[in-house]
C-alpha cells in the first residue's frame, strides 16, 4: 500500500485477540478484522506440546469417544443415601493408629496447622493418647499411618479426618453398585474439619457416634434410602450451589427424613437430632460430597479419557486424578482463597485451601453452579449476580458438556457444566473455580471465613503430559 492509497482508501485494521475493539470499529463503519489468537496459557513447553498432541489426529478422536463414555457414566448415575455406619465397618483395614485425611498423600511433617490440629484431636477421640500434647507427639512418631480418603472410597471436608469410630454416611450409586463414604457434618465454627480439637469438638463427635449416627441409620433403613439427584435439582432452583450454600438441600433432606425419624426414634432423641440438622445449614454438604464420589468413581480408568475424576487439597498441595491416567495423582502447591473473613480475622490468619469437598465441582456443582446461587458470590467475595453467571459460563468452557438434569433458572435453565476436560483447561488457560471455607492457619481455632480459589494450572500440565505419553505409546 502506497501513501496515496492510504490517504484515498483509509487504513484497514487487523486486531490480534481484541474482538471487542474490532466490533466497535465495525459498528462505526470502519474496515476491521480480528485474528483469533491469545498468548499461550502455560509457560511449560512440554505441557503445551502434549496438549497439542491430545487435540490432533487419531488421539483426539480416541479422547472424544472416551469422554463420551465418561459423561454417559456421570449422567446415568443414581446416587442414593442408604445408611450410616462406623468407619471401621465400611473401610477395610481402618484399624488402630490409622488416620485418613483430605487431599493427595502427605506426611505429618508437611501437613498444615489445622490438619495437624485435627489429627491430634482425633487421636484423643480414639483414646490413643490422653491429651493433645501426647497426641501431637504420637502423630510425629512412626506409630501413626496416614492415608488419603480417596484411597478408600471416601471423602472428607476441609481436614477430612476419618478414624475407625466415626460414623460415615453411605451413598450407593445404584447404576454401578459402588459405595462412597463421608462423615456427618459437624456444624459451623470450631469443628474438627477446620482444625478444632478441644473437648467441645470431641463431645460433639461422640454425640454423632452414639446418638445421631445410629438414629440416621435406622431412619434411612426404614425409608429404604433417599434418592439424591432430584434433591440436587430442586436445590439448584432454590438458590443452592451445594458447596458453600446448602440451605435448600438441607431443608429438603430434612423434609424427607423427619416423619420416618419421628416414627423410629425416641422422642427426646428425635427432637435433639432434628434441631441439630435444622440448625446446620451446611448439613447437606457432606451428603453431596459422598454423592460426588459415588458418581465419579465409575468414571475412573476409561482409557483415553481426559475427564477429571477427583480434585482435592490437603492444605499444602492440590491434587487431581484423570480418568485415562487411573489413580495417579498430579499435584501442585495449593493456592490461597480470595474471600471474606469473619470479624477479627484477616487474610494473614488464613490457611491455604484444603479438603475433599472439591469433588462437588467435578460433578458440576459448587463454583461451577454459582449462577444458581448469586447470594454465595457475594458471601465469598466473588461479586454479584452477574459475576455468578460469569463464573458458571466460564466453567462451561473447560467442560465436556452440560448436565440436562441439573439446570439453573438464571441462565435459561441451562445445565450445570459437566466433565472437567484437562485438554480444554490447557487450551483456555482457565482452571476450575472452587467455592470454599477458610480455616485459621494455626491448629485448634477453626473457620475464619469463606471464599473462592482456583485449582493450580500445574496439576493439569502434568496430567496432559502423562495422558499424551500413554496415548502416544498405545
Amino acid at each position: 500500500m502506497t501513501a496515496s492509497d492510504l490517504l484515498s482508501d483509509g487504513p484497514s485494521v487487523i486486531g490480534v485477540g481484541l474482538q471487542g475493539f474490532i466490533d466497535d470499529l465495525n459498528s462505526q463503519g470502519y474496515s476491521a478484522s480480528a485474528i483469533d489468537w491469545r498468548p499461550p496459557a502455560s509457560k511449560n513447553i512440554e505441557a503445551l506440546a502434549a496438549a497439542d498432541t491430545l487435540s490432533s489426529g487419531n488421539i483426539a478422536e480416541t479422547i472424544k469417544t472416551a469422554n463420551a463414555t465418561a459423561i454417559e457414566r456421570m449422567h446415568s448415575a443414581e446416587p442414593v443415601l442408604i445408611d450410616v455406619r462406623l468407619a471401621a465397618d465400611v473401610i477395610e483395614g481402618l484399624q488402630d493408629h490409622k488416620i485418613l485425611h483430605a487431599g493427595p498423600p502427605i506426611e505429618w511433617q508437611n501437613m498444615c496447622g489445622p490438619m495437624q490440629g485435627a489429627i491430634a484431636g482425633a487421636i484423643v477421640l480414639e483414646g490413643w493418647a490422653k491429651n493433645l500434647d501426647a497426641a501431637f507427639k504420637l502423630a510425629d512418631s512412626d506409630k501413626i499411618t496416614f492415608e488419603p480418603n480417596h484411597h478408600h472410597n471416601a471423602v472428607g471436608p476441609m481436614t477430612g479426618i476419618v478414624t475407625q469410630s466415626m460414623p460415615l454416611m453411605v451413598v450407593e450409586n445404584k447404576t454401578f453398585g459402588n459405595e462412597s463414604y463421608c462423615a456427618i457434618n459437624e456444624g459451623l465454627g470450631k469443628v474438627m474439619r477446620f482444625g478444632g480439637n478441644d473437648e467441645s469438638v470431641l463431645d460433639r463427635l461422640r454425640w454423632l457416634e452414639s446418638t445421631l449416627g445410629p438414629l440416621l441409620a435406622d431412619t434411612l433403613l426404614a425409608c429404604d434410602g433417599i434418592g439424591l439427584k432430584n434433591i440436587i435439582s430442586r436445590g439448584l432452583s432454590m438458590g443452592d450451589e451445594m458447596h458453600q450454600r446448602n440451605v435448600a438441600c438441607t431443608s429438603l433432606l430434612l423434609r424427607e427424613i423427619a416423619p420416618t425419624m419421628a416414627r423410629v426414634g425416641e422422642p427426646d432423641t428425635v427432637s435433639e437430632a432434628l434441631a441439630f440438622i435444622a440448625g446446620n445449614d451446611q448439613f447437606f454438604l457432606n451428603v453431596a460430597m459422598a454423592m460426588g464420589k459415588a458418581i465419579m468413581d465409575p468414571v475412573r480408568d476409561i482409557e483415553g479419557s481426559s475427564v477429571v475424576t477427583a480434585m482435592c487439597r490437603n492444605g499444602t498441595e492440590f491434587g487431581i486424578r484423570v480418568s485415562g491416567c487411573g489413580d495417579q495423582w498430579f499435584t501442585a502447591p495449593v493456592e490461597m482463597p480470595r474471600g471474606l473473613y469473619f470479624p477479627g480475622f484477616t487474610e494473614k490468619d488464613a490457611n491455604p485451601d484444603m479438603g475433599d469437598s472439591t469433588i462437588v465441582e467435578t460433578i458440576g456443582l459448587g463454583g461451577f453452579a454459582m449462577a444458581a446461587s448469586p447470594a454465595v458470590a457475594g458471601f465469598v467475595g466473588a461479586g454479584g449476580a452477574a459475576d455468578a453467571v460469569t463464573y458458571t459460563n466460564q466453567m462451561s468452557e473447560i467442560t465436556c458438556t452440560r448436565n440436562p438434569e441439573w439446570t439453573i433458572p438464571a441462565i435459561d435453565f441451562a445445565g450445570v457444566p459437566s466433565g472437567i476436560d484437562i485438554c480444554k483447561v490447557m487450551h483456555s488457560g482457565m482452571t476450575p473455580t472452587i467455592n470454599t471455607g477458610i480455616a485459621h492457619r494455626e491448629p485448634g481455632i477453626g473457620q475464619v471465613g469463606a471464599g473462592v480459589v482456583n485449582a493450580p494450572l500445574g496439576c493439569f500440565e502434568q496430567a496432559c503430559i502423562a495422558l499424551s505419553e500413554r496415548l502416544s505409546v498405545s
